[in-house]
């Protein structure tokens, strides 16, 4: 991936999808690598009123924030894993297409297999590249495996999470574990010593157990204090009236805003009236798009892996050769976005919030989840389908 630095100061007019509000005639003044203003274009201070457009900016163009995602395990043939090349490949993907802040995500595998990965990931957290390392497992349910390994799948483990602290350092981001495992109650304190948050999925827990692990993350108070729930209804027992289960303790929660769930909005994973569902009922600020993209996002139907096991891409499902089980997606968050706001009529506000205010802020990323002055100049361009037309990271123009 190849990008261009911008000029030491420039105007972006447009449309402009500000935290808080969309502005109709906005502008973004970008100076080097940092936002120096977003907002009202007839509000524009001064001293950036003589700055000069890009060659060849569009008129109508629409400014969103640089899109955040929490869980990606690949991309463009790339999986985040043991492989640095392959996970360059699959992080520039997703900054071209507009997740300009990706956490990688490593499924679960052996322990030596996992902390060789963290080692290859560490690298590109500081560099800049990714924001930070997932660990989606081992900790999880057998029987809500999904396409995780069930081999791989085990009780939580003190000494690795501690290996695992020592190899991730300060990029330790997240990891998901079943709450209902031996051995779990005291994951979310020791995740959080390693400034790590716990995540609850592949569960197979009952409401209880559910609810009282998401209380045990919160008061553990990693990263701002709200536990995450990795994709909604995806790895866990469907929602029913008599047995509410790990479903229902979420909702619940993240309706009081004392937990942010995780949801992948693609349109295979959930239901079109599931996922308007989840957004009138907890609300943008509670909910973290995520894109869950395995290496074959970007790619055409075929044979791909996930974690060394086989997957089937057809149209924009992956699911596992062996058994049919959904395995990941094959979509970015900008498609999410437009999803939500063209075919769900979820307001523009609220599908943007859920792709970058709400999960930067769910693990506390610096610098990053909205148009505001002084963060990350990272935004993309879009016209009015929300089609990409260009994608700003760090003060460049991605190629």
């Amino acid at each position: 991936m190849t990008s261009t630095p911008a000029d030491t100061t420039v105007l972006l007019p447009g449309r402009t999808v500000l935290p808080d509000r969309v502005v109709a005639d906005g502008a973004v003044v970008v100076d080097g690598s940092t936002i120096a203003y977003a907002g009202e274009r007839d509000a524009l201070p001064a001293q950036w009123a003589k700055a000069s457009t890009p060659p060849g900016w569009e008129p109508g163009a629409t400014i969103l924030p640089g899109l955040v995602d929490l869980h990606c395990h690949g991309g463009d043939g790339g999986e985040f894993g043991t492989d640095a090349d392959s996970a360059n490949r699959a992080v520039a993907r997703h900054h071209r297409a507009g997740s300009t802040s990706v956490v990688g995500s490593l499924v679960s595998a052996p322990q030596d297999v996992l902390l060789a990965g963290i080692a290859t990931l560490v690298p590109l957290a500081e560099s800049g590249d990714l924001a930070g390392i997932h660990l989606e497992g081992p900790f999880l349910s057998v029987d809500r495996c999904g396409a995780q390994n069930p081999d791989a799948l085990t009780d939580p483990d003190a000494a690795f999470v501690e290996r695992v602290a020592a190899a991730a350092g300060p990029w330790f981001a997240h990891m998901t574990y079943a709450p209902e495992r031996a051995g779990a109650d005291e994951l979310p304190v020791r995740l959080a010593a390693a400034g790590a948050l716990a995540a609850v999925g592949h569960t197979d827990a009952p409401w209880e157990v559910a609810a009282a692990a998401l209380e045990r993350v919160r008061s553990a108070g990693a990263r701002g204090g709200r536990p995450l729930v990795t994709h909604l209804f995806n790895g866990m027992p469907p929602l029913h009236h008599r047995t509410p289960g790990p479903v229902a303790a979420a909702l619940a929660a993240a309706a009081r805003g004392e937990a942010v769930v995780e949801v992948i909005a693609d349109g295979v994973h959930l239901a079109a009236g599931t996922v308007r569902m989840v957004f009138d009922t907890v609300g943008a600020a509670n909910i973290a798009l995520v894109s869950d993209s395995m290496s074959a996002g970007g790619l055409s139907d075929g044979e791909y892996t996930l974690g060394g096991q086989a997957v089937r891409v057809v149209g924009r499902e992956a699911r596992l050769v062996k058994d049919g089980s959904l395995a990941g997606g094959v979509s970015t968050l900008l498609e999410q976005v437009r999803w939500c706001v063209q075919d769900l009529g979820i307001d523009l506000l609220d599908a943007v919030t859920a792709a970058s205010p709400t999960p930067a802020a769910a693990l506390s990323l610096d610098g990053v989840g909205g148009l505001a002055a002084g963060q990350h100049a990272d935004l993309l361009v879009v016209d009015d389908d929300l089609s990409l037309r260009r994608v700003l990271r760090r003060g460049s123009w991605l190629d």
